[in-house]
Protein backbone atom coordinates (compact mmCIF):
# COMPACT_ATOMS: atom_id res chain seq x y z
CA UNK A 1 0.00 0.00 0.00
CA UNK A 2 1.68 3.19 -1.20
CA UNK A 3 -0.11 5.75 0.94
CA UNK A 4 -1.85 5.27 4.24
CA UNK A 5 -5.47 6.29 4.73
CA UNK A 6 -5.82 9.32 7.00
CA UNK A 7 -8.08 8.61 9.96
CA UNK A 8 -9.55 10.56 12.85
CA UNK A 9 -10.49 9.53 16.37
CA UNK A 10 -13.56 11.04 18.02
CA UNK A 11 -13.44 10.92 21.80
CA UNK A 12 -9.67 10.70 21.45
CA UNK A 13 -8.88 11.70 25.04
CA UNK A 14 -11.02 8.99 26.68
CA UNK A 15 -9.87 5.49 27.61
CA UNK A 16 -11.04 3.80 24.40
CA UNK A 17 -9.90 6.75 22.30
CA UNK A 18 -6.43 6.53 23.82
CA UNK A 19 -6.27 2.83 23.01
CA UNK A 20 -7.20 3.60 19.39
CA UNK A 21 -4.36 6.13 19.26
CA UNK A 22 -1.83 3.61 20.58
CA UNK A 23 -3.02 0.63 18.55
CA UNK A 24 -2.96 2.65 15.31
CA UNK A 25 0.68 3.60 15.83
CA UNK A 26 2.62 2.11 12.88
CA UNK A 27 -0.53 0.53 11.42
CA UNK A 28 0.26 -0.61 7.85
CA UNK A 29 -2.93 0.87 6.35
CA UNK A 30 -4.06 3.74 8.57
CA UNK A 31 -2.49 6.88 10.02
CA UNK A 32 -4.04 9.12 12.69
CA UNK A 33 -4.14 12.68 11.38
CA UNK A 34 -7.09 14.10 13.31
CA UNK A 35 -8.18 13.95 16.95
CA UNK A 36 -11.35 15.40 18.46
CA UNK A 37 -12.88 15.40 21.90
CA UNK A 38 -15.09 17.49 24.18
CA UNK A 39 -15.03 21.31 24.08
CA UNK A 40 -12.93 21.40 27.27
CA UNK A 41 -10.10 19.60 25.45
CA UNK A 42 -10.48 21.42 22.13
CA UNK A 43 -7.74 23.88 21.30
CA UNK A 44 -5.06 21.98 23.23
CA UNK A 45 -2.26 19.85 21.87
CA UNK A 46 -3.15 16.20 22.31
CA UNK A 47 -0.26 15.62 24.70
CA UNK A 48 -1.52 18.46 26.90
CA UNK A 49 -5.16 17.36 26.73
CA UNK A 50 -4.25 13.93 28.13
CA UNK A 51 -1.52 15.09 30.50
CA UNK A 52 -1.69 13.15 33.80
CA UNK A 53 -4.45 10.91 32.42
CA UNK A 54 -2.75 8.94 29.65
CA UNK A 55 -3.74 5.43 30.71
CA UNK A 56 -2.20 3.09 28.16
CA UNK A 57 1.13 2.47 29.85
CA UNK A 58 3.37 3.53 26.98
CA UNK A 59 4.40 6.85 25.48
CA UNK A 60 1.92 8.84 23.42
CA UNK A 61 2.74 8.22 19.73
CA UNK A 62 4.98 11.07 18.61
CA UNK A 63 3.02 11.86 15.45
CA UNK A 64 -0.19 12.31 17.48
CA UNK A 65 1.20 14.08 20.55
CA UNK A 66 1.39 17.45 18.81
CA UNK A 67 -1.89 17.27 16.92
CA UNK A 68 -4.38 19.98 17.91
CA UNK A 69 -7.52 18.57 19.52
CA UNK A 70 -10.68 19.76 17.78
CA UNK A 71 -14.24 19.91 19.07
CA UNK A 72 -15.87 16.57 18.20
CA UNK A 73 -19.26 18.31 18.06
CA UNK A 74 -18.21 20.19 14.91
CA UNK A 75 -18.08 17.59 12.17
CA UNK A 76 -16.96 20.11 9.55
CA UNK A 77 -13.62 20.49 11.34
CA UNK A 78 -12.71 17.00 10.12
CA UNK A 79 -13.17 17.84 6.43
CA UNK A 80 -9.91 17.56 4.53
CA UNK A 81 -8.04 16.30 7.60
CA UNK A 82 -9.10 12.65 7.58
CA UNK A 83 -10.89 10.21 5.31
CA UNK A 84 -12.88 8.34 7.97
CA UNK A 85 -13.21 8.39 11.75
CA UNK A 86 -13.25 5.95 14.62
CA UNK A 87 -15.92 6.93 17.12
CA UNK A 88 -15.15 6.45 20.80
CA UNK A 89 -17.57 9.17 21.87
CA UNK A 90 -18.75 9.33 25.47
CA UNK A 91 -22.06 11.19 25.36
CA UNK A 92 -25.76 10.46 25.57
CA UNK A 93 -26.96 7.90 23.02
CA UNK A 94 -29.19 10.37 21.16
CA UNK A 95 -26.33 12.85 20.94
CA UNK A 96 -23.94 10.21 19.63
CA UNK A 97 -26.45 8.94 17.08
CA UNK A 98 -27.03 12.45 15.75
CA UNK A 99 -23.34 13.31 15.67
CA UNK A 100 -22.28 10.10 13.91
CA UNK A 101 -24.96 10.79 11.30
CA UNK A 102 -23.64 14.34 10.90
CA UNK A 103 -20.16 13.03 10.08
CA UNK A 104 -21.59 10.51 7.62
CA UNK A 105 -23.62 13.28 5.96
CA UNK A 106 -20.36 15.16 5.35
CA UNK A 107 -19.00 12.15 3.46
CA UNK A 108 -16.93 10.84 6.39
CA UNK A 109 -17.55 7.17 7.21
CA UNK A 110 -17.86 6.38 10.92
CA UNK A 111 -16.49 3.15 12.40
CA UNK A 112 -18.02 3.27 15.84
CA UNK A 113 -17.28 1.75 19.21
CA UNK A 114 -20.35 3.45 20.71
CA UNK A 115 -23.64 1.65 21.35
CA UNK A 116 -25.99 4.35 20.00
CA UNK A 117 -26.47 2.84 16.54
CA UNK A 118 -26.32 -0.86 17.41
CA UNK A 119 -30.08 -1.24 17.03
CA UNK A 120 -30.41 0.95 13.95
CA UNK A 121 -31.78 -1.56 11.46
CA UNK A 122 -29.63 -0.47 8.51
CA UNK A 123 -26.38 -0.15 10.48
CA UNK A 124 -24.17 -3.27 10.48
CA UNK A 125 -23.04 -4.41 13.95
CA UNK A 126 -19.92 -6.32 13.00
CA UNK A 127 -17.93 -9.22 14.28
CA UNK A 128 -15.93 -9.65 11.05
CA UNK A 129 -15.54 -13.42 11.38
CA UNK A 130 -19.30 -13.83 11.73
CA UNK A 131 -21.41 -11.32 9.83
CA UNK A 132 -19.14 -9.73 7.23
CA UNK A 133 -22.04 -10.14 4.78
CA UNK A 134 -23.94 -7.46 6.73
CA UNK A 135 -21.80 -4.89 4.90
CA UNK A 136 -24.36 -5.30 2.11
CA UNK A 137 -26.79 -3.14 4.12
CA UNK A 138 -24.56 -0.05 3.82
CA UNK A 139 -25.85 0.73 0.33
CA UNK A 140 -29.42 0.83 1.68
CA UNK A 141 -28.28 2.98 4.62
CA UNK A 142 -26.70 5.51 2.26
CA UNK A 143 -29.76 5.55 0.01
CA UNK A 144 -32.08 6.01 3.00
CA UNK A 145 -30.16 9.07 4.24
CA UNK A 146 -29.08 10.46 0.88
CA UNK A 147 -25.42 10.00 1.80
CA UNK A 148 -22.85 9.65 -0.93
CA UNK A 149 -19.62 8.42 0.65
CA UNK A 150 -20.46 8.46 4.35
CA UNK A 151 -21.96 5.63 6.40
CA UNK A 152 -21.98 4.23 9.94
CA UNK A 153 -20.78 0.79 11.01
CA UNK A 154 -20.56 -0.33 14.65
CA UNK A 155 -19.15 -3.11 16.81
CA UNK A 156 -21.22 -4.98 19.40
CA UNK A 157 -21.00 -4.99 23.17
CA UNK A 158 -17.60 -6.19 24.40
CA UNK A 159 -18.96 -9.13 26.42
CA UNK A 160 -20.47 -10.77 23.32
CA UNK A 161 -17.02 -11.15 21.75
CA UNK A 162 -16.26 -13.68 24.49
CA UNK A 163 -18.53 -16.42 23.18
CA UNK A 164 -20.08 -15.42 19.84
CA UNK A 165 -17.43 -17.07 17.64
CA UNK A 166 -17.68 -20.44 19.43
CA UNK A 167 -21.47 -20.29 19.07
CA UNK A 168 -21.39 -19.20 15.43
CA UNK A 169 -18.79 -21.77 14.42
CA UNK A 170 -20.93 -24.58 15.84
CA UNK A 171 -24.03 -23.35 14.02
CA UNK A 172 -22.07 -23.05 10.76
CA UNK A 173 -20.85 -26.63 11.22
CA UNK A 174 -24.45 -27.86 11.30
CA UNK A 175 -25.06 -27.87 15.04
CA UNK A 176 -27.85 -25.32 15.62
CA UNK A 177 -28.31 -24.04 19.16
CA UNK A 178 -31.73 -23.85 20.75
CA UNK A 179 -30.99 -22.00 23.99
CA UNK A 180 -28.17 -20.88 26.24
CA UNK A 181 -27.48 -19.67 29.75
CA UNK A 182 -24.57 -17.21 29.97
CA UNK A 183 -22.91 -15.74 33.04
CA UNK A 184 -20.30 -13.07 32.33
CA UNK A 185 -17.47 -12.06 34.66
CA UNK A 186 -16.50 -8.67 33.27
CA UNK A 187 -13.29 -6.75 33.88
CA UNK A 188 -13.27 -3.34 35.52
CA UNK A 189 -11.79 -1.69 32.39
CA UNK A 190 -15.13 -2.35 30.70
CA UNK A 191 -16.56 0.44 32.84
CA UNK A 192 -14.15 3.00 31.35
CA UNK A 193 -12.21 5.50 33.44
CA UNK A 194 -12.37 6.12 36.36
CA UNK A 195 -14.78 3.18 36.23
CA UNK A 196 -15.87 1.32 39.35
CA UNK A 197 -14.65 2.69 42.68
CA UNK A 198 -11.88 0.53 44.15
CA UNK A 199 -13.78 0.22 47.42
CA UNK A 200 -16.60 -1.48 45.50
CA UNK A 201 -14.29 -3.89 43.64
CA UNK A 202 -11.60 -5.00 46.08
CA UNK A 203 -12.72 -8.18 47.87
CA UNK A 204 -16.00 -8.01 46.00
CA UNK A 205 -18.10 -8.97 42.97
CA UNK A 206 -20.86 -6.69 41.72
CA UNK A 207 -23.74 -8.80 40.31
CA UNK A 208 -25.21 -6.04 38.14
CA UNK A 209 -24.02 -3.96 35.16
CA UNK A 210 -26.64 -1.61 33.82
CA UNK A 211 -27.97 -2.62 30.39
CA UNK A 212 -25.49 -5.48 29.92
CA UNK A 213 -27.92 -8.37 30.27
CA UNK A 214 -30.26 -6.93 27.65
CA UNK A 215 -27.32 -6.45 25.27
CA UNK A 216 -26.06 -9.97 25.89
CA UNK A 217 -29.46 -11.51 25.24
CA UNK A 218 -30.43 -9.48 22.17
CA UNK A 219 -27.38 -8.23 20.26
CA UNK A 220 -26.40 -11.78 19.32
CA UNK A 221 -29.65 -12.10 17.35
CA UNK A 222 -28.76 -9.13 15.16
CA UNK A 223 -25.22 -10.43 14.62
CA UNK A 224 -26.62 -13.81 13.54
CA UNK A 225 -29.34 -12.18 11.40
CA UNK A 226 -29.52 -11.59 7.66
CA UNK A 227 -29.80 -8.58 5.36
CA UNK A 228 -33.27 -8.40 3.83
CA UNK A 229 -35.08 -5.52 2.07
CA UNK A 230 -32.47 -2.94 3.03
CA UNK A 231 -32.29 -3.76 6.73
CA UNK A 232 -30.90 -6.40 9.05
CA UNK A 233 -33.49 -8.95 10.12
CA UNK A 234 -32.69 -10.55 13.47
CA UNK A 235 -32.25 -14.31 13.80
CA UNK A 236 -35.02 -16.18 15.62
CA UNK A 237 -32.59 -17.82 18.06
CA UNK A 238 -30.91 -19.04 20.08
CA UNK A 239 -32.80 -18.05 23.20
CA UNK A 240 -30.32 -16.57 25.69
CA UNK A 241 -30.62 -15.99 29.44
CA UNK A 242 -27.75 -13.99 30.90
CA UNK A 243 -26.37 -12.74 34.20
CA UNK A 244 -23.65 -10.08 33.97
CA UNK A 245 -21.24 -9.40 36.81
CA UNK A 246 -18.27 -7.09 37.43
CA UNK A 247 -15.20 -8.79 38.92
CA UNK A 248 -11.85 -7.46 40.23
CA UNK A 249 -9.91 -8.11 37.01
CA UNK A 250 -8.36 -5.26 35.01
CA UNK A 251 -8.69 -6.64 31.46
CA UNK A 252 -10.38 -9.74 30.07
CA UNK A 253 -14.06 -10.67 30.07
CA UNK A 254 -14.93 -14.27 30.95
CA UNK A 255 -18.18 -16.08 30.14
CA UNK A 256 -19.53 -19.35 31.54
CA UNK A 257 -21.87 -20.83 28.92
CA UNK A 258 -24.30 -23.75 29.02
CA UNK A 259 -26.07 -24.58 25.78
CA UNK A 260 -28.62 -26.94 24.30
CA UNK A 261 -28.47 -28.05 20.68
CA UNK A 262 -31.59 -27.97 18.54
CA UNK A 263 -30.96 -31.52 17.35
CA UNK A 264 -32.14 -35.04 18.14
CA UNK A 265 -29.91 -36.84 20.62
CA UNK A 266 -28.15 -38.99 18.03
CA UNK A 267 -27.22 -35.95 15.93
CA UNK A 268 -25.61 -33.90 18.70
CA UNK A 269 -21.83 -33.43 18.46
CA UNK A 270 -19.33 -35.13 20.70
CA UNK A 271 -16.79 -33.18 22.77
CA UNK A 272 -14.12 -34.08 20.22
CA UNK A 273 -16.25 -32.84 17.32
CA UNK A 274 -16.95 -29.54 19.08
CA UNK A 275 -13.27 -28.91 19.77
CA UNK A 276 -12.42 -29.77 16.15
CA UNK A 277 -14.98 -27.20 14.95
CA UNK A 278 -13.48 -24.53 17.18
CA UNK A 279 -9.82 -25.16 16.47
CA UNK A 280 -10.31 -25.38 12.70
CA UNK A 281 -12.51 -22.27 12.46
CA UNK A 282 -11.38 -19.46 10.17
CA UNK A 283 -13.37 -16.86 8.26
CA UNK A 284 -13.19 -13.81 6.01
CA UNK A 285 -10.61 -11.78 8.00
CA UNK A 286 -8.19 -14.70 7.84
CA UNK A 287 -8.83 -15.24 4.11
CA UNK A 288 -8.22 -11.54 3.48
CA UNK A 289 -5.14 -11.57 5.73
CA UNK A 290 -6.30 -8.43 7.54
CA UNK A 291 -3.50 -6.89 9.64
CA UNK A 292 -5.33 -7.17 12.98
CA UNK A 293 -6.99 -10.54 12.35
CA UNK A 294 -5.90 -13.44 14.56
CA UNK A 295 -4.48 -16.43 12.73
CA UNK A 296 -6.55 -18.62 15.03
CA UNK A 297 -9.82 -16.84 15.97
CA UNK A 298 -10.70 -19.55 18.52
CA UNK A 299 -8.00 -21.10 20.69
CA UNK A 300 -8.84 -24.09 22.88
CA UNK A 301 -6.97 -24.68 26.16
CA UNK A 302 -6.96 -28.26 27.41
CA UNK A 303 -5.78 -27.47 30.96
CA UNK A 304 -8.53 -27.97 33.50
CA UNK A 305 -8.01 -24.49 35.00
CA UNK A 306 -7.93 -22.38 31.82
CA UNK A 307 -8.70 -19.90 30.36
CA UNK A 308 -7.63 -17.27 32.87
CA UNK A 309 -7.64 -13.50 32.17
CA UNK A 310 -4.09 -12.81 33.30
CA UNK A 311 -2.63 -15.77 31.41
CA UNK A 312 -4.77 -15.88 28.28
CA UNK A 313 -6.17 -12.44 27.39
CA UNK A 314 -3.20 -11.56 25.14
CA UNK A 315 -3.57 -14.71 23.01
CA UNK A 316 -3.21 -13.81 19.32
CA UNK A 317 -2.35 -10.22 20.37
CA UNK A 318 -5.61 -9.95 22.30
CA UNK A 319 -7.82 -10.87 19.33
CA UNK A 320 -8.62 -14.55 19.95
CA UNK A 321 -11.51 -16.09 21.82
CA UNK A 322 -9.89 -18.51 24.26
CA UNK A 323 -12.09 -21.45 25.25
CA UNK A 324 -11.69 -24.22 27.79
CA UNK A 325 -13.41 -26.55 30.25
CA UNK A 326 -15.75 -28.08 27.68
CA UNK A 327 -17.79 -30.75 29.41
CA UNK A 328 -21.23 -32.34 29.60
CA UNK A 329 -23.97 -30.23 31.15
CA UNK A 330 -26.49 -32.08 33.38
CA UNK A 331 -29.23 -29.56 32.49
CA UNK A 332 -28.54 -28.70 28.83
CA UNK A 333 -26.04 -30.49 26.54
CA UNK A 334 -22.59 -28.96 27.08
CA UNK A 335 -20.94 -26.16 29.01
CA UNK A 336 -17.66 -24.29 28.65
CA UNK A 337 -15.70 -21.22 29.75
CA UNK A 338 -14.60 -18.55 27.25
CA UNK A 339 -12.41 -15.45 27.49
CA UNK A 340 -11.67 -12.42 25.33
CA UNK A 341 -9.70 -9.20 25.77
CA UNK A 342 -12.41 -6.60 26.30
CA UNK A 343 -10.33 -3.48 25.47
CA UNK A 344 -8.69 -5.04 22.40
CA UNK A 345 -11.01 -7.49 20.60
CA UNK A 346 -13.97 -6.06 22.51
CA UNK A 347 -13.18 -2.39 21.88
CA UNK A 348 -10.54 -0.50 19.91
CA UNK A 349 -8.73 -3.33 18.12
CA UNK A 350 -12.08 -4.87 17.21
CA UNK A 351 -13.03 -1.50 15.71
CA UNK A 352 -9.76 -1.40 13.78
CA UNK A 353 -10.45 -4.89 12.42
CA UNK A 354 -13.88 -3.64 11.28
CA UNK A 355 -12.17 -0.78 9.45
CA UNK A 356 -9.70 -3.17 7.85
CA UNK A 357 -12.60 -5.30 6.60
CA UNK A 358 -14.32 -2.21 5.18
CA UNK A 359 -11.11 -1.16 3.45
CA UNK A 360 -10.50 -4.63 2.02
CA UNK A 361 -14.07 -4.75 0.70
CA UNK A 362 -13.64 -1.42 -1.12
CA UNK A 363 -15.73 0.86 1.09
CA UNK A 364 -12.94 3.44 1.37
CA UNK A 365 -11.90 3.38 -2.30
CA UNK A 366 -13.56 6.67 -3.25
CA UNK A 367 -12.79 8.77 -0.18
Amino acid sequence: MSEKIKVGVLGATGMVGQRYIKLLENHPWFKVTYVAASPRSAGKLYKDAVANRWLIGADIPADVANLMVEDANDEKKALGKCQFVFSALEMGKDEIKALEAAYAAEGIPVVSNASANRWTEDVPMLVPEINYAHLDVIAAQQKHHGWDKGFVAVKPNCSLQTYMMPIYSLQQAGYPIKRMIVTTLQATSGAGYPGVASFDMIDNIVPYIGGEEEKTEKECLKILGTVKDGKIENAAGPLVSSTCTRVPVVDGHTACVSLEFDLPEDKKPSMEEIIKVWTSFTSEPQKLNLPSAPEHPIVYRYEENRPQPRRDRETEKGMACVVGRLRKCPVFDVKFVALSHNTKRGAALGGILNAELLKAKGFFDNL
